[in-house]
């Protein structure tokens, strides 16, 4: 490129020269006496007698004005502009290789930048994550919780903050190369303090490190035996579960249960964790047993009726006779009968009434003075007598149909039970009953 502008500069530089040599060759030929005859010379003396009218006393033609002068200079003057189109054209063409060149080396920068940066800035950022790892299994404990469908990122967040892990990275980088990840279940976990991130995931995918407390209500369990085994689970005085159960409002108890909990916690099994409080405990129950009240359809104003009559069905027989007892329940709260008179005489509110749960009430017992004891007292029962669970819920708001007012399990062990709307067939019902019950004394009788 230099050569060109070398070129170009020797050839600017020689066209005056070449301009004045031309100059001259042209004022030679118009004739020989230039410059020595005076300005202003004779008049009338020209060669071709022009008198005077001539231009100058010398005679002579002015230079380059004959014929040949004018051709030369025509010429060199084409010729100067043909060269300064040349360089015209030539600077063009340079500037536009030189933009070119520009683009491509600016295009081929950027994408340098680019990939670079695609590569490397995401490393940046994660940079001090990715080195900054604990090794080991850790020291210590530190109970955690997995919330119910955490992700990798949000469990990262969970372990950083305890310091079980030294950043969330560090987690989240084992975390999506671990396959067995998704088997990270919800809930509290035991671990330990500056764990390695592959330690701290293969303690959340031992089950030998949750840290719950599993609660086990059975259906018909009593407020009572709920009371003890939150207090032998939990490790609380059982005195303070009982105060919890009092506080209505604390538990989330609704109006209607007139601020008794007994039916209100629903049997299940619950995973607790260690900071669980016994109000939260009670409050949770409490809340799954709502739910299956809405599930059931029945209307908020019969919540309490349906929960008294489902406990006395969970208590009275075996699942697949639910429906006929609830039935046998609604016919008995509506009949005038003498031998009826609108009381349920079941044995299982009248152990209630005296403090227990099975077995078979005495002479005495059923004599008592309470609330519970159907034999002497019309309706149902103030409260429930235990947790039922959906099964009886659902058969006391979907009684069968029938018109039996009678029921006797006569065996025990196979749980038959027979119903009847005629007092005498229950009479004989329960004559097989005690057949069977003389044969087998420690079972539980159960008639009506």
């Amino acid at each position: 490129m230099s050569d060109v502008f070398d070129r170009l500069s020797a050839d600017d530089a020689d066209i005056p020269r070449r301009r004045q040599s031309g100059a001259r060759r042209s004022s030679h030929g118009g004739g020989s006496q230039r410059g020595t005859a005076p300005r202003g010379g004779a008049r009338g003396s020209h060669p071709y007698g022009r008198g005077s009218q001539g231009r100058g006393s010398s005679g002579r033609v002015p230079a380059g004005r004959g014929p040949s002068g004018r051709n030369s200079e025509g010429r060199n003057a084409a010729e100067a502009r043909r060269r300064a189109a040349a360089r015209r054209t030539e600077r063009a063409r340079l500037r536009r290789r030189k933009r070119i060149t520009t683009g491509i080396i600016t295009v081929l920068l950027v994408t340098a930048l680019t990939a670079a940066a695609v590569i490397f800035f995401p490393r940046l950022l994660h940079s001090s994550d990715t080195v900054r790892d604990y090794s080991g299994e850790g020291t210590g404990q530190v109970v955690v919780r997995i919330p119910e469908g955490a992700t990798g990122r949000q469990i990262a967040a969970v372990l950083a903050e305890k310091n079980i892990v030294a950043t969330e990275g560090a987690f989240i980088d084992v975390f999506s190369r671990d396959p067995r990840s998704t088997g990270i279940q919800a809930g509290a976990y035991t671990l330990r303090e500056q764990m390695s991130a592959s330690a701290a995931l293969s303690a959340l995918l031992d089950p030998a490190n949750a840290a719950t407390i599993k609660v086990t209500i059975p259906e018909g369990f009593t407020k009572w035996q709920v009371r003890d085994r939150l207090g032998n689970l939990m490790d609380i005085d059982v005195g303070v579960v009982e105060d919890a159960m009092n506080d209505a409002a604390a538990i989330g108890l609704p109006a209607e249960a007139g601020g008794n909990v007994e039916g209100w916690l629903a049997p299940a099994t619950y995973d607790f964790d260690p900071n669980t409080t016994v109000t939260e405990a009670l409050q949770q129950m409490v809340e799954v047993q709502v739910g299956r009240l809405e599930a059931s359809g029945a209307e908020r104003s019969r919540w309490q009726a349906v929960l008294t009559t489902a406990s006395i069905v969970e208590r009275e027989g075996h699942p697949a006779d639910y429906p006929k007892i609830a039935r046998v329940i609604e016919n008995r709260l509506g009949d005038n009968a003498p031998e009826v008179a609108g009381r349920l005489q079941m044995d299982s509110t009248v152990l209630y009434g005296v403090g227990k749960s099975g077995g078979v009430p005495t002479r005495a017992e059923l004599d008592a003075e309470n609330p519970y004891n159907t034999y002497r007292v019309k309706g149902l029962p103030p409260t429930a007598i235990g947790a039922p669970g959906v099964e009886a819920i659902e058969a006391a708001v979907n009684p069968a149909e029938g018109n039996w007012l009678y029921f006797t399990t006569v065996n025990l062990e196979t749980g038959e039970t027979k119903f009847t709307a005629d007092y005498e067939e229950q009479m004989r019902f329960q004559a097989e009953f005690r057949e069977w019950y003389a044969a087998h004394p420690d079972g539980e009788k159960k008639d009506h």
